[in-house]
């Protein structure tokens, strides 16, 4: 399998688990994310037009009851604060007016709240010293409640409740609803007069609020704002823009209402607009880089610092795109966003806001995003999620919403039980030249065949048993189909896709890398594909940082550690020399100068920082440090270090209870863990020793070392 904050004011941290008798805001799992994702979402413009998502958006339940049963060792007076309008019940009791505190008695209490709230999300936060809300309460969007003409209310036994959403609102002030990233003040680095204007260089793509210092007079000012130079000073074609009219007598400081992405922004006043300065407010994630990576070769180290600022830039509420351009949540985008945040900030939280968003509520009406590849994506995040974090209950409170998704996709196979494009879904695979989406494509039923792995994985992580048996069934039926359908021995690969029921000529990298690292191959099969797809220039190549990362995975997965760091220097370092301050979402090494910049037609529709681009994080850190989780939240996990042509490497790899540190030379390996045991795996020409624990040989110049938490130990090998 392959390794399948939140601010008021200006303070975001991360929290796991709330302390015993600690208050936090509730609401129904999932709302508060969807509602975030469509304020989020909706922020995006083309050139001054509003420019929404094209899918279906969802709402957060507009009537929420909460609940929860005590057993009281005391009275205590308790406050209750709620978004929304609201009513309350003590033992069945309706309680007169809004109760913003009441008493409660010894002994059994059963606290019942209802919130209503059609514009914001129903929240509740209910404080005192032995009843608190937390994520232990149970909420319904419909109780189920009537009285008959008796007067007996119902049993509520038709009702489904299921446990609280949660993040880390904590004081009663801090209300979900006025959630804002925090800012903090930068300057540019430069300003030139150009035109009738002032060009001006914040030094390196950047995102937040643009501020006019001291801005005053009547008439008009136009901003334009480019990730490039080329871009921003194209006024009739840059891709965003603000058009302003001026009426400020007073110089006064001005701070714009709408973040925007720039390195360069180009200003024109008219009439007799004026400003002194141009300085920004910087909006940011505040997430501790817990991982590190340096080593001996310089441009390496200026990938990964690259690769981390992408990532920063694009990890936001949620995990997006691009800051440029679409703003929006992209299920492909986050699952590899997931990945790189393993190893870097290993920030939990923001994982769940995501998958959540992405989910959306019920009744499913179409893929996520539209796109039938980035449904299966979501199901693959989900394991991934479990793998690094052990956080079993996030799998538990998500599971229903998995097996309705998973229905939806079973629902729409062909007659063959094949998954094949219906009306309105997007099979997107790639941005590839002529890359044909028609029939049923190899690549799809691949993804399908591990979304049902992972299905049964979760259904037996939960212990649903008849679940799983159907889901691995489902699987091993639909495997058996793959290889059927699709692999041609002559070509020693998977075709691309059916038509017609007949297999088509055509060969992509796609389907044969994803399936070297699902381990789907045998040795043979994998030998054939590492000859005749991966490393033949014959078959199309690929030219997005997206699909680069999954075939540098794959090449990875087979050995060829010096083969794909010699790429990464050439793709990722060919970006820098061409003066990226953040990784683009397309790169072709062919293309000269502003050609760079184009993309979807448009000659700046290019992301110059998108989320996918940030990928050497993960293949540094899973791939070169060698750190990979193989128990769910790091309790068994190995490290197998490889060098490739560097002299040394050091680094740091984020897990659920601190940092996996790590010094690699050609002489010496020191490592030390927070958790769990593990295994370090190593190559030498000579017998590794090692003071603090046992060397076990594992097969020809290949050796072990068992590693227990809180330990250093330091291994001396030729490498």
């Amino acid at each position: 399998m392959k390794k399948l904050i939140l601010t008021i004011g200006c303070v975001l941290t991360t929290v796991l688990l709330f302390a015993q008798n600690k208050a936090t805001w509730i609401w129904y799992p999932g709302d508060f994310e969807v509602w975030l994702g469509n304020d989020m979402q909706n922020r995006r413009t083309e050139r001054g037009t509003f420019f929404p998502p094209f899918w279906k958006m969802d709402s957060h339940y507009v009537l929420v009851e909460f609940h929860k049963e005590f057993d009281l060792q005391q009275a205590e007076e308790i406050k209750i604060h709620a978004e929304g309008k609201y009513n309350v019940k003590v033992n069945g009791k309706m309680l007169p007016g809004m109760p913003g505190s009441l008493k409660l008695e010894k002994g059994k209490q059963k606290i019942n709240v209802k919130v209503y709230n059609q514009a914001k999300v129903p929240a509740l936060f209910v404080e005192g010293k032995q009843v608190n809300t937390d994520k232990d309460w149970l909420v319904t969007f419909e109780d189920k409640e009537w009285i008959d003409e008796t007067g007996k209310a119902s049993d509520q036994s038709g009702t489904t409740y299921v446990k609280a959403g949660y993040w880390n609102f904590q004081n009663s002030a801090q209300r979900p609803s006025t959630f804002k990233l925090p800012t903090r003040y930068e300057e540019s680095v430069a300003s030139t007069k150009q035109g009738k204007g002032s060009l001006i260089d914040f030094g390196k793509n950047t995102f937040g609020f643009l501020t006019l210092h001291q801005l005053k007079g009547n008439g008009e000012l136009n901003i334009y704002y480019g990730e490039s130079k080329e871009e921003a000073l194209a006024t009739t074609t840059c891709e965003t823009l603000d058009l302003l009219s001026i009426n400020q007598q007073s110089a006064q400081d001005s701070t714009l209402d709408l973040s925007k992405a720039f390195r360069y922004v180009y200003i024109e006043p008219k009439g007799n607009v004026s400003f002194d300065k141009v300085s920004m407010e910087y909006e940011y994630l505040p997430v501790e880089d817990r991982g590190t990576f340096k080593s001996s070769d310089e441009e390496l180290n200026k990938i990964w610092e690259v690769a981390k600022y992408t990532m920063e830039l694009t990890s936001r509420e949620f995990y997006i795109d691009g800051i440029k351009r679409d703003r929006w949540i992209w299920s492909g985008d986050a699952y590899q966003s997931y990945a790189m945040n393993y190893y870097l900030g290993f920030d939990s939280e923001t994982v769940k806001r995501t998958i959540l968003a992405l989910r959306g509520k019920e009744p499913t009406m179409s893929h996520i995003n539209t796109i039938m590849d980035y449904t299966f994506y979501w199901f693959l995040s989900i394991y991934d999620y479990y793998q690094y974090t052990g956080d079993k209950e996030f799998i538990a409170n998500v599971y229903p919403r998995m097996q309705s998704l998973m229905q939806f996709c079973l629902d729409r196979r062909n007659a063959d039980g094949l998954m094949e494009g219906l009306s309105g879904d997007w099979v997107f695979i790639d941005w590839a030249d002529g890359l044909s989406k028609q029939g049923e494509v190899s690549f799809e039923q691949l993804l399908l065949c591990r979304s049902l792995e992972t299905m049964a994985l979760c259904a037996e992580l939960l212990d649903e048993s008849a679940d799983k048996a159907q889901y691995a069934k489902e699987a091993a039926q639909l495997k058996g189909k793959i290889f059927d359908y699709y692999w041609n021995e002559q070509k020693g690969a998977f075709a691309h896709s059916r038509v017609a029921g007949k297999q088509t000529d055509q060969v992509t990298r796609y389907t044969n890398m994803f399936a070297i690292f699902f381990d789907y191959l045998s040795a043979n099969q994998q030998k054939a594909v590492k000859d005749k797809v991966l490393l033949n220039d014959a078959i199309q190549k690929i030219m997005t940082p997206y699909m680069r990362y999954y075939e540098l995975e794959a090449l990875c997965a087979l050995g060829e550690k010096d083969y794909v760091m010699s790429e990464m220097k050439s793709y990722w370092g060919g970006m820098l020399k061409l003066g990226a301050t953040t990784f683009w979402e397309e790169y072709n090494p062919d293309k000269k100068g502003a050609e760079h910049y184009a993309m979807y037609g448009r000659e700046f529709g290019k992301s110059l920082c998108h989320s996918w681009g940030a990928s050497p994080i993960y293949l540094l850190g899973k791939y070169y440090l060698g750190v990979e989780p193989t128990a769910a939240g790091y309790e068994r996990y190995t490290i197998n270090p490889y060098l490739a042509s560097l002299q040394w490497m050091e680094g740091k790899v984020p897990t659920p209870a601190g940092e996996i540190e790590l010094a690699v030379s050609k002489k010496k390996i020191t490592v030390k863990s927070p958790i769990g045991t593990g295994t370090l795996q190593l190559k030498s020409k000579v017998t590794p020793r090692c003071k603090q624990g046992k060397v076990v040989k594992t097969g020809k110049d290949q050796y072990s070392i068992e590693l227990k938490k809180d330990t250093t130990y330091e291994v001396h090998y030729e490498a």
